[in-house]
């Protein structure tokens, strides 16, 4: 019995579903492969807006109150009002209308040396709406016709 003519199990011509040189838009043709773009610093922000303030160090983290009515993103840079990096976002926690986020030091930056209402702040493009966070009202299709044709 002869196998079937896509290439059987190695895959066809282009070297099947992973691998070879490129098959299904991998990196041989133009298409983005496999494992995404990766980390990439991308220098001081050009403006950075309060997010929140000291509360207190916790096992080499600083705890602070978000003071920003949006929420940061996981992993965001936090500074001071300088543009020097002191950390990044680790956790967020607490009630909806009262929340807080620990942030993870960098290296060399002790969290016990600010004290309580210490200010930070975050790049503007690294906050989110705190709506997106809400649930969303049901969307039904049925009543919104019967509204509109009645």
């Amino acid at each position: 019995m002869r196998p079937p003519r896509g290439g059987g199990f190695r895959g066809g011509r282009d070297g099947g579903f992973r691998g070879g040189r490129g098959g299904r838009g991998g990196p041989g043709r133009g298409g983005r492969g496999f494992g995404g773009g990766g980390y990439r610093d991308e220098g001081p922000p050009s403006e950075v807006v309060e997010v929140s303030s000291f509360l207190h160090a916790s096992e080499g983290d600083a705890v602070t109150k978000l003071t920003n009515e949006k929420i940061p993103y996981f992993n965001a840079p936090i500074f001071l009002q300088n543009m020097t990096q002191i950390g990044k976002v680790d956790e967020i926690f607490g009630p909806i209308n009262e929340s807080h986020f620990s942030i993870k030091m960098m290296e060399g930056i002790v969290a016990t040396s600010y004290a309580p209402g210490d200010k930070f702040y975050i790049d503007p493009n690294k906050l989110l709406p705190l709506a997106r966070f809400l649930s969303q009202p049901k969307y039904d299709s049925y009543s919104k016709w019967f509204e509109v044709y009645s």
